[in-house]
């Protein structure tokens, strides 16, 4: 690997590129002016209401990954990078992506625009605030929270019970302070005092609501939904009960238009929504991707963490609601990262031990049975790190031909598009075999028999087993008639269990579901399992310590 290249960072990767201005981008793909909306020199939002419908839309291309570990698998970068390769070898492409949330740009990530070579741009812009999509979720949220709050104060004529509002305001920052708050203190002129609390806005239903709406129409429907929580008789209380669904649907009139922006070799980058898919479906919008899909012959995107979470719940949630499904699947592994799943210590992965490599492709190894579960022929994308050696990646490519898996040895870090050739190429092949994707499990099915194929075909485990408190309200569910919509899994990313220090491919475990709860304007239910948390804490040394501004106003420190 070339070491300069290796010392820049990607902010700095990224201030180097020269763009080109988005009307430019727009009509490379074909974007009218008419549906174009500028929000300076290189970025807009487009109406989807305005772009020509082919008769035959684009081929989906899912990006997932195996078990996320502290190594990082870069499921971003070689999404980008994969759709710049395309671009080289003659192919009309778009890439589509979810929004990053400024809790882990703050706490972990540090960014998340992809990384060296292979980065959509402007990279400051997207991580930060992006065209304000995410802002507009948290004000239509907090909305919703103010006119619930407002009820209960004016006279509460739809007879809520305070003890079972299940709505939660929302913050786009990880702060574990705000997790269970009391509010409406201070006398009768302040509230009803009662027990509330927050959740990170890419958690919110809102969030969820914007990214699997078909259009103005449907958000404006499901908005309507959405349970806020229950009457003293039991009774669920909707946002329709409220009458506020047209001013949330005001709120929201431009964040629901896709973004347009490019990566750094000029591909057509439409970045739109951001559900975390650990607690939400981790998909971006289905507007963003069928719009994609008609502008492009093929339309790369990614669904969050590995293949049991993010392309699961595509699979599962998103298809089944947008009417398409992938036609192609690329599953993102590292040497390093697979030696953490073998056991190997994060601080000695930059030692030579193909043993650990080997141990830990069992899960590489489960999550190819599980696209394969989908009726989908997955190809390996291996990233390529600085550390690997010859042996190790050797034993990774032998290994995989004796699994009969196609891989191909990626470098778009370093090389941009030029260093994804090989897998665009193994991507194509699969695009050009029929499609025989489908779902694991009937939405007729009860809620329980979902959960137990979800554990069993997608994550390997024995059983799952139900609380009490879940039970019952699982019950509930029944009772309300809403237990035939698919179920979304919020569970750990960095193991198939719902332990995260279980890592490579456990074997006989039981996941417990602690609670069920109804979305019915995303058309989903959320199954907590483990100690998932719907509001996450900074870690003990954010990566926000590391950022500022110069003079200038040009950012630093996000990577």
């Amino acid at each position: 690997m070339n070491v300069e290249v290796n010392l820049l960072s990607d902010l700095t990767i990224a201030k180097q590129a020269v763009m080109q201005p988005i009307q430019q981008i727009a009509n490379s793909i074909g974007i009218s002016e008419d549906a174009l909306e500028l929000y300076g020199k290189y970025k807009a939002k487009i109406d989807p209401g305005k772009i020509s419908k082919k008769k035959n839309p684009g081929k989906i291309v899912l990006v997932t990954a195996i078990s996320p570990t502290a190594a990082g698998e870069g499921k971003s970068t070689v999404t980008v990078g994969l759709a710049d390769a395309m671009k080289q070898i003659g192919q009309s492409v778009v890439v589509a992506l979810r929004e990053p949330s400024l809790g882990p740009v703050m706490g972990v990530k540090g960014g998340a625009t992809g990384g060296g070579y292979a980065q959509v741009l402007p990279m400051e812009e997207i991580n930060l605030h992006f065209n304000g999509d995410i802002h507009a979720i948290t004000t239509a949220n907090n909305a919703l929270a103010a006119f619930i709050d407002n009820h209960l104060h004016q006279g509460n004529d739809l007879n809520i019970d305070p003890r079972r509002i299940s709505w939660k305001r929302v913050l786009d920052m990880n702060d574990r302070a705000l997790r269970h708050i009391t509010i409406g203190l201070g006398g009768p002129g302040q509230g009803i005092p009662r027990e509330d609390g927050f959740d990170i806005t890419v958690a919110s239903e809102i969030m969820a609501i914007l990214c699997l709406a078909e259009n103005l129409v449907d958000l404006k429907e499901r908005l309507a939904r959405i349970v806020i929580g229950y009457t003293y008789a039991k009774e669920p209380v909707t946002v329709r009960d409220l009458g506020v669904e047209g001013a949330l649907t005001l709120l929201l009139k431009e964040a629901i238009k896709p973004n347009l922006v490019q990566t750094i070799e000029g591909t057509p980058a439409l970045i739109h929504g951001g559900p975390f898919a650990n607690i939400a479906h981790g998909c971006n919008s289905i507007i963003a991707t069928r719009t994609a899909t008609h502008l492009a012959g093929v339309v790369v995107t990614e669904a969050g963490f590995g293949a049991d979470l993010g392309a699961e719940k595509f699979m599962h949630i998103k298809s089944r609601q947008a009417g398409f499904a992938p036609d192609a699947v690329v599953i993102v592994a590292t040497i390093r990262a697979l030696k953490m799943q073998g056991g190997k210590a994060k601080d000695q992965l930059k030692e030579e031990d193909v043993d650990a490599l080997l141990v830990g492709t069992s899960n590489l190894s489960k999550h190819v049975e599980t696209i394969r579960a989908f009726g989908i022929e997955p190809v390996i994308a291996l990233n390529k790190f600085i550390a690997d050696t010859e042996e190790e990646t050797k034993a990774l490519l032998s290994w995989c031909q004796e699994q009969n898996i196609a891989i191909a040895l990626t470098e778009v870090w370093e090389k941009g598009g030029a260093g994804g050739v090989e897998l665009a190429k193994l991507v194509l092949n699969e695009l050009d075999k029929p499609s025989n994707f489908a779902p694991l499990y009937d939405l007729e099915d009860s809620i329980e028999n979902k959960v137990r194929t979800i554990v069993q075909q997608v994550y390997g485990g024995k059983d799952v087993v139900f609380t009490d408190a879940a039970k019952k309200q699982i019950d509930q569910l029944v009772s309300y008639g809403w237990d035939a919509l698919p179920i979304c899994m919020a569970k750990t990313q960095y193991s198939l269990s719902d332990r995260p220090k279980l890592l490579g491919r456990p074997t006989d475990f039981t996941i417990t579901v602690r609670e069920v709860k109804p979305k019915l304007g995303a058309g989903f239910l959320v199954c907590l399992t483990g100690d998932i948390m719907t509001m996450p804490g900074l870690p003990k040394k954010p990566a926000a310590l590391n950022m500022d501004v110069a003079e200038d106003g040009q950012a630093l420190g996000l990577f």
